[in-house]
């Protein structure tokens, strides 16, 4: 499935990359946050708010999303591609950005690391992204890879540091109920 869902094929102004990250939290929670189409900023520090413009945060979905201050942008159109409850992917493509990335699209899986008595998580994301007129392939995956690493980080930050102590967590069947956040 890993090489299924991030391998790209790619156009000679276009870079791909894709990084690896290990979330100690168990794969249902981490899932809980990342299906969340429509609150990307529950662990993605660089987005300041969200709002749906088309769909109810399914398959088709359109979201306008508004970046920090002090981020290269303010704003990106952004369409839900793929939302694969059982698989856990998500495909998402910027549609319109007045950022530098064009023609982004992203894929991240989630995937079970059992151990003897704990779960965890790894995350793997990879993404297009095309390389604009006034740069080169090395900075714009440098500059990408820098930005989905720290989302990546934030969100195994917020899974390990989640209260899951009441009953909030319902034995874990998260796709039944999500967390708040």
């Amino acid at each position: 499935m890993i090489k299924l869902q991030h391998t790209h094929e790619l156009s000679p102004r276009q870079c791909s990359s894709f990084l690896v990250q290990v979330i100690d939290a168990p794969l249902p929670l981490v899932w809980s946050l990342v299906r969340k189409f429509d609150k990307p900023q529950c662990y993605k520090n660089f987005i300041s708010s969200c709002t749906l413009i088309s769909g109810e945060g399914g398959v088709g979905s359109i979201r306008e999303v508004n970046l920090v201050s002090g981020f290269p942008g303010k704003k990106s159109i952004e369409r839900l591609d793929i939302l694969d409850d059982d698989m856990h992917v998500s495909v998402f493509s910027i549609l319109d950005a007045d950022h530098s990335f064009l023609n982004f699209k992203s894929t991240i899986t989630l995937h079970e690391d059992k151990q003897e008595d704990h779960q965890k998580t790894v995350a793997i994301q990879s993404y297009v992204v095309d390389i604009p007129e006034i740069s080169c392939r090395d900075d714009t995956c440098e500059v990408t890879d820098n930005i989905l690493r720290w989302n990546l980080r934030s969100l195994a930050w917020v899974a390990e540091n989640m209260d899951t102590t009441d009953d909030q967590v319902s034995s874990l069947d998260l796709n039944k109920k999500e967390i708040a956040c």
